[in-house]
């Protein structure tokens, strides 16, 4: 077996062919096949292993030297450049460029290796030279080469860490990380924090070569020698010049009730007579709380284990002193024992003990006190978990003193006899609340006696919710539309989550997450109700700032401790035509000139004269533009592009066209409703400025005097106008009145032609008489030159006319069927002619 490696010059390109020979291979392999293989590598190597490699530092300035070329490919400068040189850039934006003067490659521009290789350890950028004349493409390998431009940075510029007093030493709290996109020594190397007597500072290193600060605490803290500590946590890294970042550590110390109150005695013990009078004192007792403030304040109260020394003594609960508030009475009772209780402000507890001894002895019946009772009691309870303590006493002896407690079989509970006249009420299995919320537990206590005396409790027992259900949203994320120029105080949209728990675990709070928003704090966009989950816009948005916000809402229950639960809302901001469009060009002149656009009389038609160029601020179709002409001195001399703007000759100028030509352009967006804009084009036909100064003042000249005959021709024109009226109307008068006289008339020849038999008119004079009626319809305006008369297909009607009627010369008759028309009847030709009179007024 043999093995060739090809070593390259990097100057003079040659090879060099070193050949070895491992074990393996046989000792008489032939000469000539080791000098063709050799002979065939080298071959390979010129055609396609021409390969040169650069370094460079990134962040160098455009047109920095990389490498020489032309000096490493054996070429001078000159024959570089008339060879064709050029780099292939397939299609990418190349970071260099080849300098055809000096055959040397250099930078095309600032180079940012972070850019342009992240993440990675090694930055290689491969570029290709092709030499056009030698058909030959020579590779070129740059290494970006990493320099410390980059300083670490902290997500976040302050931190607020909560540490409750009592914390043990050695609990380490997180810290936030900084990062550095920079590698090696240049990237995050330590973490500094600032001196201080209770936290020290350990970094993690994970296997990625990550470091991770922690907040370590050395000492007990106690909030009443310092409430908050100030530390600076700084983040430096390992280049040349070093580079840091800080960020502000907050540490704020909770205090906690640490301390209960405490009575000298646990139990206390009274002889009283039972023919003391009542509001006697008995006893005074004082607990003790080393806490200062409202958890150093205790309170009293006492738990009766009979209930009816709850209407013969008396507590006060400032003094804790024990009175009577009724007589005593020792049938009754003998004995009366208490639970005193003292609470601190924090809710710690203490319990004391004080029994009462009534001097004398009395028969009564069982007593069942409650020495100790859970009224609620947790559904995730496991079995044998103790409700109540329950005392039985009866003051008589033997068999009547004698007490049995019991309670019935069907509820999940048992009684299990304790110590004592002491009986324990508790769970034979788990409670399930969905099943039954609440339970109400009848415990008899019976004596030995005859006839037996029994007495009963009633425990009621309520099975408490745990927060084992976090609150859930319907959806797993949201969107809503809502269009820019909204009203402040809008409602935007509305969540909602569901908590299957009950009461406080059940009660749910919406919250926001805190963001920023090019720089500003998401809560100054958008707030929630924390009750009901309505969003609210605090502002109005505007889609040209930004088209979309994201935000994350929070759904928090009150439990203890809280679930909460998070849901993703993207809102979209719809854009409205709410930017008219503005005119770039022509621009209004500032300096009182009035501008003008330039024509020469010889223009074609097509020539463009100038361009309307407008732009509007909205988006999608409310941005596009169309131009229309409003106005024009001339309205078939110019065109107007519809989408461009451009403004042509529609045709060539001819002598009797205005020097000056006035046009108003109008633009308009598609919007809903449209907006628009409009400018004044004044347009001047002359071949060079000369002319046009010429022109313009003899054409001001005539203009003014036009404007004044321009005036008379209207009020002549109105005048007139006004007078046509006039006799319009009188004329329309009194035909209305021949047309009712004449139909007058008509009325008295139809009764005298009723009475004449149908058959008289078939002949008149021995002649059948079938005439025609020819109708043609006259139309006349008030301009002679625009009359005309219409002659339609002749309108034939079987109508016989009276030869009487028709002999009458020159004699004129009114249509009763058809108003407004006149019957001319002329010898025996009669003519239907229809007028209609028509005003154009401009």
């Amino acid at each position: 077996m043999w093995i060739t490696q090809n070593t390259k010059e990097p100057r003079q390109g040659q090879f060099r062919c070193r050949t070895t020979m491992t074990q393996s291979a046989p000792r008489c392999q032939d000469c000539c096949g080791r000098i063709f293989l050799c002979f065939l590598l080298g071959m390979l190597w010129e055609t396609g292993a021409e390969q040169i490699r650069y370094s460079v530092w990134e962040e160098m300035q455009k047109g920095s030297f990389v490498g020489d070329v032309a000096k490493d490919l054996g070429l001078e400068p000159r024959k570089l450049s008339e060879s064709g040189a050029r780099i292939v850039s397939r299609g990418k934006t190349q970071p260099f460029a080849l300098n055809g003067r000096s055959g040397s490659l250099v930078t095309a521009d600032r180079i940012d290796r972070e850019e342009l290789c992240p993440g990675t350890p090694k930055c290689l950028l491969n570029v290709d030279i092709l030499i056009d004349d030698k058909i030959n493409i020579y590779g070129v390998e740059v290494e970006v080469m990493d320099i410390n431009d980059h300083a670490p940075r902290f997500r976040v510029e302050e931190v607020e860490i909560k540490i409750s007093e009592n914390a043990a030493v050695g609990t380490s709290f997180p810290l936030p990380n900084a990062r550095d996109p920079d590698l090696e020594m240049n990237s995050l190397q330590n973490y500094q924090l600032s001196p201080n007597h209770h936290f020290s500072l350990h970094v993690q290193s994970q296997a990625d070569g990550a470091k991770y600060p922690e907040l370590v605490l050395e000492r007990a803290l106690d909030r009443e020698e310092e409430p908050v500590h100030y530390l600076t946590l700084t983040a430096t890294d390992g280049g040349d010049p070093v580079r840091s970042g800080t960020a502000r550590i907050r540490v704020t110390v909770l205090d906690t009730n640490d301390n209960p109150p405490v009575f000298p005695q646990s139990e206390y013990s009274v002889s009283v007579p039972e023919n003391v009078p009542k509001g006697t004192l008995l006893l005074t007792v004082n607990a003790t709380d080393p806490d200062e403030g409202v958890n150093g304040e205790v309170t009293y109260s006492v738990r009766y284990f009979k209930d009816e020394a709850s209407e013969i003594f008396h507590l006060d609960s400032r003094t804790a002193q024990l009175f009577t508030q009724e007589t005593l009475d020792f049938e009754e009772s003998a004995v009366y024992q208490m639970e005193i209780q003292g609470r601190d402000g924090g809710g710690l507890l203490t319990r004391a003990k004080v029994q009462v001894t009534v001097l004398d002895v009395n028969d009564n019946t069982p007593e069942v006190i409650v020495a100790s009772l859970t009224n609620s009691i947790p559904e995730r309870s496991p079995p044998g978990t103790v409700i109540a303590l329950l005392n039985v006493h009866d003051s008589d002896s033997g068999d009547n003193g004698r007490v049995i407690c019991s309670i019935p079989e069907h509820l999940p509970f048992k009684l299990e006899k304790s110590y004592g006249n002491y009986y324990r009420l508790m769970t034979v299995r788990a409670l399930d609340r969905e099943q039954v919320s609440e339970y109400n537990v009848t415990v008899t206590a019976k004596d030995g006696g005859i006839p037996p005396l029994s007495t009963s409790i009633h425990i009621f027992l309520h099975v408490a919710d745990s927060n084992d259900n976090p609150p859930t949203f319907r959806q797993t994320s949201y969107s809503a539309y809502i269009r820019e120029n909204n009203p402040r105080a809008a409602s935007i949209y509305s969540v909602t989550a569901n908590d299957p728990d009950s009461g406080e675990n059940a009660h749910i709070t919406y919250s926001i997450e805190e963001d920023t928003i090019h720089g500003t704090p998401l809560s100054s966009y958008v707030s929630i109700n924390s009750e009901t989950g309505v969003l609210y816009a605090l502002r109005s948005f505007d889609y040209e700032q930004f088209r979309d916000m994201h935000l994350r809402v929070t759904a928090r229950d009150s439990g203890n401790p809280p679930l909460s639960s998070n849901v993703s809302l993207t809102l979209f901001i719809l854009d409205q035509n709410d930017n008219a469009p503005e005119i770039l060009y022509p621009a209004f002149p500032t300096d009182g000139s009035s501008g003008v656009e330039l024509a020469p009389r010889s223009a074609e038609p097509g020539y463009l004269v100038t361009k309307v160029v407008a732009v509007d601020a909205d988006s999608g179709q409310n941005s596009w533009l169309s131009y229309r002409l409003l106005k024009a001195s001339d309205p078939g001399l110019f065109s107007l592009g519809l989408h461009t703007g451009e403004i042509r000759t529609a045709r060539a100028f001819h002598d009797k066209d205005s020097l000056k030509q006035s046009l108003v352009v109008a633009v308009t967006d598609n919007g809903e409703p449209p907006l628009s804009a409009t400018v004044s084009v004044t347009v001047v036909v002359a071949d060079s400025i000369p002319e046009i100064l010429s022109d313009l003042s003899n054409l001001k000249a005539s203009e003014d005097q036009q404007d004044s005959s321009v005036t008379l021709y209207l009020v002549i024109s109105v005048a007139t106008v006004s007078c046509l009226f006039l006799i319009f109307i009188i004329v329309l008068l009194a035909l209305r009145l021949h047309k009712w006289r004449v139909s007058k008339l008509l009325e008295s020849t139809n009764e005298h032609f009723a009475e004449v038999p149908a058959s008289q008119f078939v002949g008149i004079d021995g002649v059948r008489a079938y005439l025609k009626t020819y109708s043609h319809e006259v139309s006349l305006t008030m301009d002679s030159q625009k009359s005309q008369m219409l002659f339609p297909q002749p309108n034939y009607a079987d109508t016989l006319i009276s030869q009487e009627s028709c002999e009458k010369k020159d004699s004129l008759l009114v249509s009763d069927h058809m108003p407004g028309t006149v019957l001319v009847q002329n010898d025996r030709t009669c003519l239907q002619v229809s007028f209609f009179f028509s005003s154009f007024i401009k």
